[in-house]
């Protein structure tokens, strides 16, 4: 008896035995980008596998006619400018005037009122000025992050409708990591942390990563929890290819 239960305790204190969690690779960050604007695309910058750098154009529309908007708006802009300028040197002049018991307080209150008119046309030219040159940035599809083209689903001379339902111009993943994602049961998953670093395997080259995330609702027949471990990588490597996540 006494045997049995100094096995027992060996067995409790034993440190937990390294486990290799058959794995497949994620992207890190997959997106799908839309036009933010309508139009006709002029030019797509990019094919499936290019590498792109954040805020490079991927996709441009036709801006003729944002770029028009612009230049409207710009042309308000200064004329009210110029009416705010002129309402401004009239009210000082009145101002002044009035000062000097010259005139009566209802003109005062004339130019004070027209100088506030100016001023909110002058502001209204300037929020429309703003919401075109918005306009026009948005007359193309760049790249939020550095990525990989995954794929491209628009051509020149493709119209585009924003105000629709948005399509799919160009699928991005992240570039420079990925995410093997394994699955491993609940005793394996409960002395694992977030953060934790372990080491990926993928076609026999071993890859330093961290845990990302660890599911808290089992999936699959066999009631098994998600872990995805991102790693950096160097290479082009292809969601799911087959790695193996080894837990020390």
């Amino acid at each position: 008896m006494a045997k049995s239960y100094l096995a027992f305790l060996a067995l409790v204190a034993a440190p937990a035995i390294a486990a290799d969690l058959p794995a497949s690779l994620q992207w890190s960050q997959r997106v799908e980008l839309a036009a933010p604007a309508s139009g006709v695309v002029q030019t797509v910058n990019v094919n499936v596998g290019d590498r792109v750098r954040k805020g490079q154009v991927l996709v441009a529309l036709d801006a003729a006619v944002y770029s028009a908007g612009v230049a409207e708006a710009r042309a308000d802009v200064t004329r009210a400018q110029e009416e705010e300028r002129e309402a401004k040197r009239n009210l000082d002049r009145i101002q002044e005037l009035y000062n000097r018991t010259v005139i009566s307080t209802s003109e005062l209150e004339q130019a004070q009122i027209q100088q506030v008119r100016a001023k909110t046309h002058l502001d209204g030219a300037k929020a429309k000025l703003a919401a075109n040159q918005q306009q026009l940035r948005d007359a193309a599809v760049r790249a939020p992050f550095d990525g990989l083209v995954l794929a491209r689903q628009v051509e020149p001379g493709q119209a585009v409708a924003s105000q629709l339902q948005p399509q799919t111009l160009i699928v991005l993943a992240r570039a420079g990591e990925m995410v093997a994602r394994a699955k491993a049961s609940l005793a394996q998953v409960e002395k694992l942390k977030s953060g934790q670093t372990v080491s990926v395997e993928v076609a026999q080259k071993s890859y330093s990563g961290k845990i990302k995330t660890l599911g808290l609702e089992p999936v699959g027949d066999k009631g098994e929890y998600l872990v995805d471990v991102v790693f950096p990588i160097q290479e082009v490597l292809r969601a799911g290819t087959p790695a193996t996540v080894k837990i020390p």
